[in-house]
């Protein structure tokens, strides 16, 4: 009894020696993360033209944000963008996923070009599609192709396919590295054992790779679902929010108030919303998984 109970304080010691190792990330976590926080928020409550005196106004920024008709639009038009690119991300990336997991030579590169798009500017994809697809000197005109030869950008259900089929592009090869490792985490003795039975690929893959790649889709969508908050480089370039209206969305929104409207309480107050609804979001995603994996931990254990 002695024994154990030096062997527990032993190591409750250990981890308490330990503890100081995670104050670096603590410092940067507080400046690069909370500070600024902090700041967007009283920002919110002034009212500051980015150059002049910065002159306290209350909650009008928020008032004045919460009843302007552009605010729902743009929040619909980001949810739209965050559920759709999630739908053709997903099972695109799960099945590359599980194609360049497997032990053929040549996979390895296949892994090195899918991983190409994500590592260019999003700027330069966008001004590269833009380019491809101008109606009158793109891809489709210079190829003949009549059925290329679109107004894309123009009108707005176009230029909205556009813009989910180009982050769908870019960020493919991201996720589908992320259940690539998933796949080669699952054992093979599963997949040995259903073989006895006689399972084919397809029932194998329904059966044990997607139940065992719950917590990767889990990860893997709160990435996607919290990233898409954030696109605007992309949008910004491709489309600027346009035809319209039609592909403004909330990021983009508080660009167009802040930057060229001038007007940084309602820009902040936006981008508080922003951080709001991203970590509503991060909430729900890890409750969806959050349970059973601290059940299967204490398992474990």
């Amino acid at each position: 009894m002695a024994t154990t109970s030096a062997a527990t304080a032993g190591k409750r010691t250990g981890r308490g020696g330990l503890a100081w190792l995670a104050v670096p990330a603590l410092v940067f976590f507080v400046g690069f993360g909370v500070v600024p926080l902090v700041g967007v928020l009283v920002l919110s409550l002034t009212s500051w033209d980015g150059l002049g005196d910065i002159n306290f106004a209350g909650f009008e920024s928020w008032r004045a944000i919460l009843a302007d008709p552009g605010l729902p639009h743009a929040l619909w038009v980001t949810f739209l963008v965050m559920a759709l690119s999630w739908a053709v991300q997903t099972p695109a990336s799960i099945l590359l996923g599980v194609f360049l997991a497997g032990a053929q030579r040549y996979r390895a590169l296949l892994s090195v070009l899918y991983f190409i798009p994500l590592l260019l500017s999003s700027a330069a994809i966008a001004i590269t599609y833009k380019a491809l697809l101008d109606p009158n000197f793109g891809l489709g005109a210079g190829l003949g192709i009549d059925l290329l030869v679109q107004d894309w950008l123009g009108d707005p259900y176009l230029a909205f396919g556009v813009v989910i089929f180009v982050v769908s592009w870019q960020y493919i090869p991201f996720h589908s590295l992320i259940y690539q490792g998933g796949v080669r985490q699952i054992p093979r003795s599963m997949y040995e054992a259903a073989e006895i039975d006689g399972a084919g690929r397809v029932r194998k893959f329904f059966s044990i790779t997607l139940p065992q790649l719950k917590y990767t889709i889990i990860t893997s969508s709160t990435l996607m679902v919290v990233g898409s908050l954030t696109f605007f480089d992309l949008i910004f370039v491709l489309t600027a929010g346009g035809p319209g209206d039609a592909t403004r969305v909330l990021a983009l929104d508080m660009y167009k108030r802040g930057f060229q409207a001038n007007l940084m309480g309602p820009a902040s107050a936006i981008a508080v919303i922003l951080v709001l609804v991203g970590l509503v979001l991060a909430l729900v995603l890890r409750r969806l998984g959050g349970r059973d994996a601290s059940a299967s931990q204490l398992e474990g254990a």
